[in-house]
């Protein structure tokens, strides 16, 4: 697994997530197991700058877990629950955060965290970029989020349960 890893540049990790956005899929790796997820990244493709809507490529991790113990579809705004369910929302056609929230932070100076070389903001923390889940949970597999790599409720429910804050992730074509 070591050698796997190294060669998606990824460092030695028990756990650490690998996401294609061309792929629209997610592995999670945790010793010699791999899990598999379909998702959605941004319908405006890859990228890092801020207000791109973009999903941010290279290496992150996870620097916060959000909503353990919320009940499966609870909607969150500005990472707190709202207490409604995805199925009362007033908007079904809004994309919402729902379930979990595992927050990344960009690894790469100039790339992912912080300023670029023409002093633009590209820090996906900063950019609120999460895994999370979604109510549009038809869409997944095709590119339908505003920078986000969205899961179905169970999926993100078990992905949340299965990796700790610091597991590294790649988002790459």
């Amino acid at each position: 697994m070591t050698e796997r890893l190294k060669g998606l540049g990824l460092p030695s990790a028990e756990d650490c997530i690998v996401v294609s956005i061309d792929q629209q899929k997610l592995w999670h790796f945790q010793g010699q197991e791999c899990r598999t997820y379909v998702v959605s990244t941004a319908r405006a493709g890859r990228g890092c700058v801020q207000d791109s809507l973009q999903t941010p490529d290279g290496l992150h991790q996870v620097c916060e877990k959000i909503g353990e113990g919320a009940v499966p579809g609870m909607v969150f705004k500005t990472r707190k629950p709202t207490g409604k369910l995805a199925s009362e929302w007033a908007s079904p056609e809004d994309n919402l955060i729902t379930s979990r929230i595992l927050w990344l932070d960009g690894l790469e100076p100039g790339r992912n965290q912080g300023m670029d070389a023409q002093g633009r903001l590209v820090d996906t923390r900063r950019r609120f970029v999460y895994i999370h889940g979604t109510n549009q949970q038809d869409k997944l597999g095709q590119p339908n989020s505003h920078g986000c790599v969205l899961l179905s409720d169970r999926d993100v429910i078990q992905l949340f349960d299965l990796v700790p804050v610091g597991t590294p992730v790649l988002l790459r074509d």
